[in-house]
């Protein structure tokens, strides 16, 4: 594993080179990404956003999370699934310096740590949006993290395993802040 002052994990940064042609195809197939990012680049939309990611990182993630920077957010990343992730795209967003912590094969430990490396910013501030897949980074905040929710503006969730994590929550009154399924 690669690793740069814990500011990024991957397996293997040499295949950032292939990851960024694949990114590109992707950028064709994602037309509405790439109409925002036009739309609104140089008025930085997402200026102050703090966003914590937890999706399969892949190469569409990839676009998504350069778009995220274009308009303005910082981001900190890791994979949602130990198996999911494609390691060229994780090689190719850690290259440019965004910070991602994911590759394909983690332990149980290793997806922890990973999740809990989305979570710690250098500068000592903390999220305040999360973007999650299943929940896992939602639960660490509000089981393990809770300091963290005072300024977490909102979540969002793209599963139904997760909303069914964000319901319960909610009717126990456990959620500490607003979630969008998406």
């Amino acid at each position: 594993m690669s690793t740069r002052t814990m500011d990024y994990k991957v397996k293997d940064l040499s295949l950032a080179e292939f990851g960024e042609k694949e990114i590109e195809i992707a950028r064709h197939e994602m037309p509405g990404l790439m109409a925002l990012r036009s739309e609104h680049k140089d008025k930085k939309p997402l200026k102050g956003a703090r966003i914590g990611g937890s999706l399969h990182m892949t190469i569409e993630t990839a676009v998504l999370i350069e778009t995220l920077v274009e308009l303005g957010a910082e981001v900190r990343w890791s994979s949602c699934n130990i198996f999911s992730t494609q390691d060229h795209a994780a090689a190719a967003i850690a290259k440019r310096g965004i910070p991602v912590f994911a590759w394909k094969g983690e332990t149980a430990e290793e997806y922890d740590w990973c999740l809990d490396q989305t979570l710690l910013w250098p500068d000592g501030k903390a999220l305040n949006m999360i973007l999650d897949d299943g929940g896992d980074l939602t639960n660490v905040v509000h089981d393990k993290r809770p300091e963290l929710l005072k300024g977490i503006h909102g979540i969002t969730e793209e599963t139904t395993t997760g909303v069914h994590r964000l319901y319960q929550r909610a009717a126990k009154g456990t959620l500490k802040c607003p979630a969008i399924n998406v």
